[in-house]
């Protein structure tokens, strides 16, 4: 298998856990939601930038930049629809400095 090449991320989400306040901790299911998947849906769906765009702030392939998003969006609707907590952690990703 080739090695993933490696995404560059201008948002670091720190930790950040969102779940559901009705169903009890020991009880909910999650879905782990990486560094790039959380940025890709940044940039595209928040800050309305085109796949070519995004690909472009990134640093990879716009075909990788549409199956970062086909994954996110499956995980996204599962823990919407199946009431699951979203964890962003991990993936391969460099994080860039923000701009003053």
């Amino acid at each position: 298998m080739r090695p993933k090449k490696t995404r560059w991320v201008k948002c670091e989400p720190g930790e950040r856990c969102f779940r559901p306040q009705y169903k009890p901790s020991r009880q909910l299911k999650g879905v782990n939601l990486t560094l790039d998947e959380f940025e890709a849906v940044r940039l595209s769906d928040l800050e309305g930038f085109a796949q070519e765009e995004v690909s472009k702030k990134m640093r990879v392939h716009r075909s990788t930049i549409s199956r970062i998003l086909d994954s996110a969006h499956k995980k996204i609707a599962d823990a919407l629809v199946n009431v699951k907590a979203i964890r962003i952690e991990g993936g391969c990703c460099k994080v860039t400095e923000k701009r003053r």
